[in-house]
Formats: C-alpha cells, structure tokens, sequence
C-alpha cells in the first residue's frame, strides 16, 4: 500500500471544471460545460477573457453532456433527456437570454441533430421517431420558430438518412439480409440502389460529409481492401479517389476545413495516434501543434466559420483533456483551460502502449498502467490486477488519460485494457474475427492477455479481477462463469446475462442495424440461433461461479435491459453464491450524475480491496445525494465504514 496521500476519487469522478469548448461561428466567443450548484450546464466568455465566463444555463438534474452554437451564432444548442432514457430532447437557449426553448417537446421521442452549417444558417436537420419509434424521419427544423418541415418520411425503414450542407437528403443506409449494410442515393426523392456493404466492411464503411458545394462525397470505406481509407466521391459520375490510406490501420478521423468542408488531414491509431497532412493546407499548424504538445493525443473540436481559429482538445495519460485556442493567422497556441485542474498538485500514472498476440496469432494492442512511483512498463514484482474491458464491443481503448487507471493504478493495481477481436481501427478482418465468437474467441484474447501479463511479471496469477461495462459487463459476467478459476472477482457494470433477451429487448431504433447484430450474436429467430445465444450467455452457466461478484446497473437502461442484471443476481441468491447488487433508480446506460457516479466507484473501490487487498479511501461525503440502491451484499458498505441505510434495499425488503 501507498505511503503517500492517495489521489481522491472525488477529483478523478466528480464533474469536470471545464469540458467541451466550442467557437461561436464567428470565432469571437467561447462556450463550454461546467458545474453550477453541482450539475453541468452551458457557460460563455469572450474567446480571449475566459475569466470572464459565466452560466448561460441553470438546469437541474441530469447534467448536459454535449453543446454547440446554432449556425447563424444565434443560439447554443444541447440534448438532454430525463432518466437515463436515451428520450433526448433538443433545446436552444439564447446566449444572451437565460430562457431555454425545447424544441422538440414530445414524449417517449429521440431527437439526434444531424446536419447544421454556415451553408443554411438559421436552419437545421434533425432526426425524429415520433412517427414510429423504429424508424426516424427527417425534419428542417427553424431554430427561430420551432416550426418543423419533413425532408424525409422514412418509410423504406432505413437506420439512417443523410442529408447534405443545403438540407436535402442524399443517401441512406438499412439492412442487409447478409448483416452488412444496403446504401442508396437519394436524389430529388427518387430512391437508388447505390453500393452492398458486406458484413465484414459494414462497420469501418461509413459516409462522412458532402463538400460545401454538396458534389462531392466523403467518407471512409473498407470495401476493397482491410484497413479503411478516406475517399471522395464525384456524386455526378461515382468516380472514387483515395485521400488516405494506411496499410497499418483504419483511418478514424479527419481535419475538415470549416467553410468547404474539404478534409485536409486524416488520422490513424495503431497503437498511439498518428495525424498526417493531406496537403499543404494544415501542414503547419500540424507541426505547431505537434511540436507544442508532443506524444499529446488530440483532434480540432470546433472551427470558426472562416476556418481561421480552432479549438484543439489535447490529452495525455497524465493529462485531463486540455482546451486550446489555435490562431492559425498569428501561428499560436493558447491554452484555454483544462478538465480536472484540481488534479495537478497530484502524480497521475503513464500508461504503455504493449502488445501481445492471440493463440490464434492475432495482435493484440494494449494499454497497461501500473502505480505512478513505478518506473517503466514492468513493476519490480508482479501486482494485483485490474483488467479494464472496453464496451460496444465495436470501440476500442486509446493510449490517454483514463479516471478508471488511474484510480485504480492509485490504490495500487496494475490495470490493463485490451483491443480483443471486434475492437474498431484495426482493420475489418480483426472485427470480421469476432463474428459468434462472444464467450468464445473475443474471451480468449482476454485470457491470453490476462496470461501474458502474468508470465512478464506484472500480475499475480491468484489477485486479477474483471470490470467492465456494457460488452465490458457481458465480458466480466462470461468472466465469472466461463473461466472461473482465471479471476478472483468481478465487477459487470450494466452488463449482459443474456444474449437472447438483448437480442429481443433491443431499443426499437435499433431495427435498423439489427441483422447486423444477428450475425454478430447469433439469430434469436432461429433454433440454430436460439441454441448458440443460450450456449454463449452467462445466466445458463451461473452454477460455475466460484468468485465474488459486484454488478451495477441503472434502473432505467434501455440497451441492456435491468433485467440483465436482476436475473443473474437472483440466480446466485437462489444457490447461495454472494452477490453484492446496486441499482440507480434515475440512470440508464451508465452513470451520469455525480453523486451516483461518485458512490458507484466508492462501492467498486471497497470490493477491489476487499479481494485484490489495495488502498482504498475512506467514504467521507461520497454517498451524499446518491440514489443508490443496495439489493443484495450490503455488507461492502461496512468497508467504507458505512452503515446499511434504511433508504436502501436487500432482496426486495428495506433494511
């Protein structure tokens, strides 16, 4: 254990003090999301005089989580929904009037903004499934008026329908009886068959943006070789020209220029992050940032209309994500403001980029982090161990700034993530090796992970545990009955028992990407698919747990259903296996709130010491304002120095 001051949870998990700048389209003002009396909102300052920021809103509630300026710089736009839904609502608010305006005020809808531009200022598309929840129409939305007008009646059941710079819609996307992806052009509302996307390309192939002009298509495509390339599209004659490709990964973003839209860089991530110049253009404001923030991840998040100012988000494993103000007239970078500040005073961890290979020979690209006082990527004696499962399982981790490795790197664990097969970016063959290979295959890598860790060192064979959310909880939970002798507990986090009731429970606007899914899973329509789903999922082996386990879930989940997670844990109480099981009536998908989020980790950390025997932080106020329910193992609280609370609830039962 840790002889200096361990790094409070609070300042790892609490709300940032600043995240998300956005430019005014004039490049004169500077919004961003920061607390007010404990929830994030919308605040604004002169892009030169941060200091003098202010709250433009005041919600209460679940926080905001994503702003940016309407077109014509009128009005900051935001979503927010009530419960952890995923209902999104779309507001405005005038920045320099506090009222918000909620633009699609309907119940039990999904509003997505999907098209906004310089090109028609005062105007929108937005997506809408108040028709039928499968399915989203397209609508203009007059920001100024509210009024709404259909572009697209999505009645072909496609999953998407984009749009170009002048609002018209130009392409769709749906299903494939195959489990790819059928495209179509739109053009003056005649649909075209345009392209097939077989299943292995269906997710590395995707449209980007039209160039101003809207002649012009972007977008990435695996079609014809492994690793996605970034091509441009004569929308008149169909010819294709590659931009950039790497044989080494997928091409996964891309400076586009802020007034035509043309990309002048793309990026690539095989292992760190890597920018290339496609021209001329942005070459030296590479370099400048390259040379001012070297071994930094980051991407441009917002333009000025003119294309003249950036902001540039940069972050390193040390780093919180940092906020720049790039002057490409003046050739500067100036740091606005970074996410955690608070964090400074206190050592944070480097993580390494390491690699390992599959039993079957795939590489496999990991992210390991070990205590801050250790020096270099291997601890002078094997540590406890945490191994951090990303969710999706189409995602991927990243070499940067992680509160989870942190915090557990911290309280004394080596934590590792690994890219296990169906992780994105690495090429469509190394996601096509995932295909019916959950609780299998994509485990496997896990586990070869797991062993190579503990060959170079780093872990001990009897002290790693699992945790993960979403795939990631699917995967502690296969963790836990699949390979129970591999870890001494596990920590699923809205995770998945069973992958028939996912397949059968998916939120209906999902239709349209669910053959994909089928083929992924396995096809809860069929025998054959039926048999496979029971022989992969979890719930069916529970009487294999050997270990303890910790699962978290928001009541209010509409991905993986609450159900998940109510089921396995009956099940266990039933045989007589602890079980420790916490609820948040008012969250969905994962925690947002931070009085929720801050109690979730404080349970997580009691647990991790109870059975890996690290440092853990004495509760203080961490539970204050939580709406956390303990309905199984409430004697971890007794860990935190906590009492059972009669709020919460056990088996069904207060205590």
């Amino acid at each position: 254990m840790s002889a200096r001051p361990l790094i409070p949870r609070r300042k790892l998990f609490d709300n940032p003090t600043f995240f998300g700048a956005k430019l005014s389209p004039d490049g004169q003002l500077l919004s961003w999301l920061a607390p007010v009396d404990g929830v994030l909102n919308i605040w604004l300052a002169p892009v030169d005089d941060v200091a003098a920021g202010h709250p433009v809103t005041r919600t209460r509630g679940r926080p905001i989580t994503w702003q940016d300026w309407s077109p014509d710089g009128r009005s900051i736009m935001f979503l927010n929904d009530e419960n952890g839904d995923e209902n999104l609502h779309f507001f405005v608010v005038d920045p320099h009037n506090p009222e918000i305006r909620d633009l699609t005020p309907y119940d039990n809808v999904r509003a997505v903004p999907i098209c906004w531009s310089h090109v028609v200022p005062d105007k929108i598309a937005i997506n809408l499934n108040d028709r039928d929840p499968r399915w989203h129409d397209v609508y203009q939305l007059d920001l100024a008026t509210g009024e709404r007008t259909l572009l697209w009646e999505n009645r072909q059941e496609f999953e998407f329908v984009g749009v170009d710079w002048q609002l018209r819609p130009r392409h769709a996307r749906g299903n494939a009886a195959d489990g790819g992806a059928r495209m179509w052009r739109l053009d003056d509302g005649k649909t075209t068959h345009w392209r097939d996307v077989p299943y292995e390309a269906y997710i590395s192939t995707r449209v980007w943006m039209f160039d101003d002009a809207c002649k012009s298509l972007h977008m990435t495509t695996s079609m014809s070789q492994d690793k996605a390339a970034l091509v441009r599209i004569d929308w008149s004659t169909g010819e294709e020209t590659v931009l950039f490709e790497s044989e080494r990964a997928d091409v996964i973003g891309a400076i586009f220029n802020g007034r035509t839209f043309a990309p002048e860089a793309a990026c690539v991530d095989p292992g760190r992050q890597e920018w290339t110049a496609l021209g001329p253009a942005v070459a030296t404001e590479l370099e400048l940032i390259k040379a001012r923030l070297p071994g930094q991840t980051f991407h441009v998040e917002s333009q000025s209309d003119d294309a003249r100012r950036w902001i540039v988000a940069s972050f390193a494993a040390e780093q919180p994500v940092t906020y720049h103000l790039l002057d490409r007239d003046n050739q500067t970078l100036t740091e606005l403001f970074t996410a955690r500040p608070e964090l400074k005073p206190y050592r944070l961890a480097p993580m390494h980029t390491v690699q390992g290979k599959s039993r079957d020979g795939l590489t496999l690209v990991s992210y390991l982090t070990l205590p801050a006082d250790i020096d270099g990527d291997r601890p002078p004696r094997p540590l406890p161990m945490v191994l951090v499962v990303h969710g999706g399982p189409w995602f991927r981790d990243i070499y940067g700034y992680s509160s989870y490795h942190q915090l557990l790197a911290d309280r004394g664990y080596a934590v590792l993530s690994v890219n296990y097969r169906g992780s994105t970016g690495f090429g469509k063959a190394f996601v096509a090796a995932s295909e019916k290979e959950h609780a299998r295959k994509m485990h496997d890598d896990l586990i070869d992970m797991v062993e190579w860790a503990i060959a170079e060192k780093i872990a001990q064979s009897d002290k790693v545990a699992i945790f993960g959310q979403s795939y990631g909880g699917l995967a502690s939970f296969v963790g836990a009955t699949f390979t129970p002798d591999t870890f001494c507990c596990s920590v699923p986090v809205v995770g998945i028992s069973n992958l028939q009731t996912l397949l059968e429970s998916m939120p209906p606007y999902w239709a349209g990407f669910a053959e994909f899914m089928y083929r992924s899973y396995g096809d809860p329509r069929t025998e054959e698919g039926r048999k496979l789903l029971a022989e992969r999922s979890p719930i069916n082996k529970v009487d294999n747990i050997k270990k303890p386990m910790l699962i978290f879930h928001g009541f209010n989940d509409v991905r993986c259903k609450v159900a998940e997670s109510d089921t396995i844990a009956a099940a266990m109480q039933s045989r007589g296996i602890p079980v420790t099981y916490v609820v948040y009536p008012d969250e969905g998908h994962g925690f947002q709130k931070p009085a929720n989020r801050l109690s979730y980790i404080a349970i997580a950390e009691a647990f991790f010491a109870r059975h890996l025997g690290g440092a853990c932080e004495p509760i203080g106020t961490d539970f204050d304002g939580s709406s956390h329910e303990v309905r199984a193992g409430a004697d971890i609280l007794a860990d935190l120095g906590v009492a059972r609370e009669t709020s919460q609830k056990e088996n069904g039962r207060a205590t």
